[in-house]
């Protein structure tokens, strides 16, 4: 098999459609599916099988997957260790909403001025989502709610956020769930992190969280608590770059539930150039990171 190949399996892959992966690769449907055709023949298996107009993995086709993703990873290392060392190439990065917005555009910034030859994608989702991503080798590194202790994975701090809880101007002080119990919550869908410790905060009181509106972004769900429909969690330095920031009341949590860290993720083992280039400049930004201490599972 060659390179050209696997990057047409994994485009296809990623896709779930070779429409989109050929418009992903600027090339003809037809091309892709004759490259894709020769693969499987060279192989003597099928990668994928066709369910309600998307292709999916094969058995087969997860398994080589897994393999080509790292071929691929390798492919980018080793093109930027003949050439010094220097990081070059795709490398696509995962972040959730709150942090691409805060903590992310001087890193960007840094990172492109310092490395042009790579070729840096930024893809925001929920956390949940972002794991997903990194466990498939759809992401190089992802910067995520944690830590966490996945055997597959590795990381480092980011830093640490303030959470809060955000009601309509005039509610009253907010000691515990009980104070806000059958309030609708406007929160991201169920794979973000962020609504995940929201609910346990209502658990561990034993209250029953109100119901659960999804909104897909911050300037929506504080909008929507300024009108009194009912609340939102989000982190101190999102809250602080939105307008109208002044017409809600705030309300911050009790411990264990007062704080999160974000953590910069990736899978062991596929620790490259570029990713090394992008941990030494988040080290050394500005604003002091938490402890930076590695999970070892």
């Amino acid at each position: 098999m060659e390179f050209s190949q696997l990057r047409i399996f994994q485009a296809i892959a990623e896709e779930g459609s070779i429409t989109r992966a050929a418009e992903r690769l600027h090339r003809v449907p037809s091309n892709l599916s004759t490259r894709l055709k020769q693969m499987e023949a060279q192989l003597g298996v099928e990668l994928f099988v066709r369910e309600r107009q998307r292709l999916q993995l094969s058995p087969a086709g997860k398994v080589l997957l897994d393999y080509s993703t790292r071929l691929l990873a390798l492919h980018e290392e080793a093109h930027g260790a003949v050439q010094g060392g220097q990081p070059a190439g795709d490398f696509v990065l995962g972040s959730m909403y709150s942090t691409a917005a805060i903590h992310l555009p001087k890193l960007l910034a840094r990172y492109h001025k310092a490395y042009p030859m790579v070729n840096l994608q930024v893809q925001s989702a929920p956390s949940g989502e972002l794991l997903e991503g990194l466990i498939s080798g759809r992401l190089d590194a992802a910067l995520v709610d944690g830590p966490l202790s996945l055997a597959t994975l590795d990381g480092v701090p980011l830093c640490e956020e303030r959470l809060l809880l955000i009601c309509e101007a005039d509610h009253p002080p907010v000691r515990g769930p009980q104070d806000v119990a059958g309030r609708s919550v406007f929160t991201f869908r169920r794979s973000c992190s962020y609504r995940a410790r929201l609910e346990a905060w209502f658990s561990h009181d034993r209250v029953a969280m109100g119901r659960a509106i999804e909104i897909e972004s911050y300037q929506g769900m504080l909008a929507c608590v300024i009108a009194g429909s009912g609340v939102a969690l989000m982190s101190e330095s999102m809250l602080d770059s939105l307008p109208g920031k002044d017409s809600v009341s705030v309300h911050p949590l009790a411990e264990p539930f007062a704080h999160a860290t974000t953590w910069l993720m990736w899978r062991k083992g596929m620790l490259g150039a570029n990713l090394n280039a992008w941990i030494d400049l988040q080290q050394k930004r500005e604003t002091p990171p938490v402890q930076d201490t590695r999970v070892i599972a």
